[in-house]
């Protein structure tokens, strides 16, 4: 069973005819504010669109369905075809001065991974960008975060013949959650939620920003992404208020995007019921409590902290809360929006905020990471073993919710995590091997397969990318990609058996 090549070239095309759709977007917006680099999207638009129809009509079939191999080849090869030509407009509109970084921030965009190149000490501050490149990343954000093949899914029904393949392959998770028996209509009910969900946090930070700033941030945060229209993140506005409300739709946008189909429909009770949901919960509590705790300067006496030289603590309790959660909130959702440089805090606090760069999101949100369910996977599989070690004859199956999981589940779980892992290794040593230290190597890697955004050493949230040679921004792209995809999606396409029979 060879796979379609046909089918796949056909289907990448109306990606890319939605791709040139897309761009119109941001260059309806440098028209509005009469930005001269407004023929770069238009450009890049008119080649995509060309691309996508002439591939689409020239290899149209109708009847061949997708199957699970073309399903994933799709899925795949579209993060990295669309990321191509969408860095186009920065190269043509003088944003960014090489391809290389062009393609990195695309990649990152649509992985809503955060990572950046811009607004660092050689590259333009992030206020001085055409706002229609700023919207660009964003729109990125938001397309990717639910992902763009969902998208195309809910409003292009030619791929509604053999989508739940696809849909199969997107879906963030262990498995994918269908909410209706037709992959097209649970495509479209995710994007009502995620639409509405968006439109009532624009409306929410109005009052401390502008429309636009609104909007993008907006963007970012359901798709938990992290591009800011600011270099300083959201901390540069410096405000409260909007640090609480983007608090809150972290946290939603790292929820199963089920539960909020489900609570829409008046079934609240079975989110509370829902294992997953109480672990990723309590989590989030426990990890603000803790590095609240250890920021605020009264509490100093009572847990011990080597605060550094430029940062003693924060004299308020409730600013304490308010800086810890959010910092909680943004890295174990992989949003990754920032309020404060979190390598100048005490120790503990760190601490809790790198082991939080390992949870990551739910199952069936935008977040990236290893998931909450996999780390409930594991540890009760670990726990599993060891009881089976002391009754080796009882049959001891892993529950969830009152549910056995399947072997081939447990399996799956496990080989996800080694995977997981060797490829931060693996961007370890590249990073390494190219002049960078420990601190950075590892933990941009992590950040980068984690879809996380900022990490620590001279990639911490006061810093960027920018200074990384092109070979480890090529490297970490694939990276995002690998692990916006939940790796196996990637990694079977380095298979050679996956081409042939």
């Amino acid at each position: 069973m060879v796979v379609n090549i046909k089918v796949i070239a056909s289907t990448l095309g109306a990606l890319l005819f939605f791709l040139g759709v897309s761009l119109l977007m941001p260059m309806a917006v440098a028209l509005i504010y009469g930005e001269p680099e407004w023929w770069s999207f238009l450009v890049t638009s008119l080649l995509a669109m060309s691309i996508g129809a002439g591939l689409w009509r020239l290899l149209k079939t109708s009847s061949e369905d997708l199957r699970i191999r073309e399903g994933f080849a799709i899925v795949a090869l579209a993060w990295f075809v669309l990321s191509l030509l969408g860095a186009l407009p920065f190269v043509l509109g003088g944003v960014l001065d090489t391809y290389t970084d062009a393609f990195f921030e695309t990649m990152s965009g649509f992985t809503t991974t955060g990572a950046t190149i811009l607004g660092g000490q050689q590259t333009p501050a992030i206020e001085s960008i055409p706002r229609s490149f700023l919207f660009w990343r964003s729109l990125a954000h938001w397309m990717g975060g639910m992902g763009i093949i969902v998208l195309t899914l809910a409003i292009l029904p030619i791929l509604g013949v053999g989508g739940m393949q696809m849909y199969k392959a997107e879906v963030p998770g262990p498995s994918a959650d269908k909410l209706t028996p037709r992959v097209r209509e649970t495509a479209k009910r995710l994007w009502y939620i995620y639409v509405g969900i968006t439109v009532l946090e624009v409306l929410l930070l109005l009052p401390e920003m502008s429309f636009f700033d609104s909007v993008n941030h907006a963007f970012a945060t359901m798709a938990t992404g992290g591009f800011s229209t600011k270099n300083g993140s959201v901390g540069q506005f410096d405000s409260a208020y909007v640090d609480w409300v983007i608090i809150i739709f972290m946290f939603l946008a790292g929820m199963n995007f089920a539960l909020h189909f489900r609570m829409m429909r008046g079934q609240a009770i079975t989110v509370f019921r829902d294992a997953e949901f109480r672990v990723y919960a309590m989590i989030v509590v426990v990890a603000t409590l803790v590095i609240s705790l250890s920021v605020w300067h009264d509490s100093m006496s009572v847990i011990p902290n080597q605060m550094t030289e430029t940062f003693s603590g924060y004299d308020s309790a409730l600013d304490a809360l308010r800086y810890g959660a959010f910092q909680a909130v943004a890295i174990i959702t992989t949003t990754g929006f920032g309020t404060a440089d979190y390598e100048l805090w005490a120790p503990l606090a760190v601490g809790i905020l790198f082991v939080l760069f390992f949870v990551g999101g739910m199952a069936g949100s935008t977040g990236g990471g290893v998931k909450v369910i996999r780390q409930i996977v594991l540890f009760k599989n670990s726990f599993r073993e060891i009881r089976q070690l002391i009754h080796p004859s009882a049959v001891i199956p892993v529950r969830i919710s009152g549910k056995v999981v399947p072997q081939d589940v447990l399996k799956k779980v496990l080989s996800f995590i080694v995977l997981y892992f060797g490829l931060i290794f693996f961007g370890t040593l590249v990073l390494g091997a190219l002049g960078l230290d420990l601190v950075t190597s590892f933990s941009g890697a992590m950040s980068c397969v984690g879809n996380i955004g900022p990490a620590f050493g001279t990639l911490g949230p006061a810093e960027n990318y920018a200074h990384l040679p092109a070979v480890g921004k090529w490297v970490l792209s694939f990276l995002m990609m690998a692990g916006r995809l939940e790796i196996f999606t990637v990694m079977i396409l380095f298979v050679p058996a996956f081409w042939r029979q």
